[in-house]
């Protein structure tokens, strides 16, 4: 089997696909970063390998993420792209068509445009917490709900009950007041999901025109209150792809394929980078006034990679 291996690297998830030649999703795996992004590659390409034919060989990888320059470099990737390019290009091999990408992850929230294929306006969130996944779990834990049951539970409720949003800390002392009013769990998640949509509408989505063909992703997809909210709050259906919280790797992944297209061979290091021991430093350059912050990664007494300048003084081939 040969297949191309995309790897997304967040400050809250690493999550890595392996896609054929056919662009189907051969493996996937989704894991907590916990803080140890070297860590979460290895693991991830441990555990990864088992779901995967004995004789599979990987042409090309692609890297995406916040954590990208860092994956690139451990891994050997032949392309590291951004999240915006790689979400809109694995939302439209799987839902094409697509005009608006939804993107709600662990600590960040975006919304990217696209006409006739091609990305012409995105916007992040990556200041506030009101609205990710992590403020979710939170809630979740605070109302000792399994996250899990979350969204499902905002689908049973009978009364609709508004929450303020724009604020984590605002959202929270307004969720404890309605409890103590006697409000349900039901209602009172219902109320947190629709504003949590009014937020990100209000926020990243200010001013932008979502059309339809609208897709949702990232890990709070999962989540059927959001997902009912956003579908109420624009009027039309939101799409939820079979792996919505991949769908960076799966896009990286793809970027690969196109990449190796090109050059004809692959920079992919193998599997048994899991067993490789890898130190990571920085140093400030002095070369000139801006004295820029350099990040640099070995692998044993090799130097892998190197990134943070401002000029092409320490950039690696």
């Amino acid at each position: 089997m040969q297949g191309y291996l995309g790897i997304d690297v967040g400050s809250v998830s690493t999550n890595l696909v392996v896609l054929d030649q056919a662009n189907e999703v051969q493996a996937s795996l989704y894991l907590r970063t916990n803080g140890q992004p070297i860590k979460a590659i290895q693991d991830g390409m441990q555990i990864i390998i088992n779901d995967l034919p004995q004789d599979i060989q990987i042409l090309g990888v692609g890297a995406t993420g916040s954590g990208r320059q860092l994956a690139g470099a451990v891994l050997g990737a032949d392309t590291v792209k951004n999240e915006i390019t790689a979400h809109a290009v694995a939302a439209l091999t799987m839902v094409p068509g697509v005009r608006t990408i939804l993107e709600i992850g662990g600590q960040d929230s975006k919304i990217i445009l696209l006409r006739d294929g091609i990305v012409t306006d995105f916007a992040m969130n990556s200041v506030c917490a009101a609205g990710t996944g992590s403020f979710l779990d939170q809630q979740a834990s605070r109302l000792m709900i399994p996250i899990e049951q979350f969204g499902g539970l905002a689908l049973q409720s009978k009364t609709q009950v508004r929450i303020a949003g724009r604020c984590t800390v605002f959202a929270e002392s307004d969720m404890i007041h309605k409890q103590q009013m006697g409000h349900s769990k039901e209602d009172i998640i219902r109320g947190l999901c629709e504003a949590l949509v009014r937020n990100y509408l209000n926020n990243v989505g200010k001013g932008k025109e979502i059309l339809a063909t609208v897709v949702f992703q990232g890990g709070v997809a999962a989540n059927l209150g959001i997902k009912k909210a956003f579908e109420n709050a624009l009027a039309t259906e939101a799409i939820v792809p079979k792996y919505f919280n991949v769908m960076g790797a799966v896009g990286a992944a793809l970027l690969a394929k196109e990449q190796v297209a090109h050059t004809g061979s692959t920079k992919f290091k193998g599997f048994g980078v899991a067993e490789e021991i890898f130190h990571g430093k920085s140093f400030d350059c002095s070369g000139c006034s801006n004295n820029c912050e350099i990040v640099e990664i070995r692998m044993g007494a090799e130097v892998v990679g190197r990134w943070g300048g401002r000029c092409p003084k320490w950039e690696m081939n």
